[in-house]
């Protein structure tokens, strides 16, 4: 039996123009974390939101702030997102130098240290540095823009993550990211996964955000149950 999973809204699909009260309808709607997508146009094309809006979003929930970082030379503004009020930080292995240190230097900022890894990444460019991490970042889709589609191929990568992070006795929490919706959410929490983010599911549902996130536990359900 599959444990309760997280899910963590993200806000790049939400209504810009009253973001306040767009994570305010997702936090009452059950919300466990609220997931803020960071790019800065060199590592993915589009340029998002950064230290501003992570500080706007302090302000307007006490739900851990989970930042993802898809950026080049994430190094350098590791201290600002911290400042920002971010709770959880995660890096790319494609972006950083030195994963290792850039892990190490989240957690002596007091934040959870997230290890991103990409599609085409294999579950073996991060083996030497899971012990360091607190969540591991699947993503299951390419990194840029939301609204694409689930990247099924990325399932048993997961599986492998979830062996070797039991294998080390690791409390790590494996985070999937990218087309997560109520068909997909099954698939991957039956592979591994643990923390789920959503954004056109739960932003851009036909009946809102409450609608969205009752849909998602409705499926997380199909795979709790069995």
């Amino acid at each position: 039996m599959a444990a309760q999973p997280l899910i963590a809204p993200s806000i790049l699909s939400a209504d810009f123009t009253r973001l306040g009260q767009q994570i305010a309808e997702a936090e009452q709607a059950g919300a466990d974390w609220i997931h803020i997508d960071v790019m800065d146009g060199h590592f993915v094309p589009p340029i998002t939101m950064g230290q501003v809006v992570v500080a706007a979003c302090r302000k307007a929930t006490d739900l851990p702030l989970d930042v993802h970082l898809m950026v080049e030379n994430p190094d350098g503004m590791l201290q600002s997102f911290a400042d920002a009020g971010a709770d959880h930080i995660h890096v790319h292995v494609e972006a950083s130098p030195d994963i290792e240190n850039s892990l190490k230097a989240i957690q002596k900022l007091g934040c959870k240290a997230g290890l991103a890894l990409n599609p085409d990444t294999p579950a073996s460019a991060v083996q030497a540095v899971l012990h360091l991490a607190d969540v591991l970042l699947v993503m299951s889709v390419h990194p840029g823009y939301a609204g694409q589609a689930f990247i099924h191929q990325v399932l048993p990568k997961i599986s492998q993550l979830r062996s070797a992070l039991d294998g080390n006795g690791s409390h790590a929490l494996i985070e999937i990211d990218g087309g997560v919706d109520a068909t997909t959410l099954p698939l991957a929490l039956e592979a591994g996964g643990q923390v789920f983010v959503a954004a056109s599911a739960v932003y851009r549902h036909p009946q809102g955000v409450a609608a969205g996130m009752q849909a998602l536990r409705s499926a997380s359900l199909q795979v709790i149950k069995r």
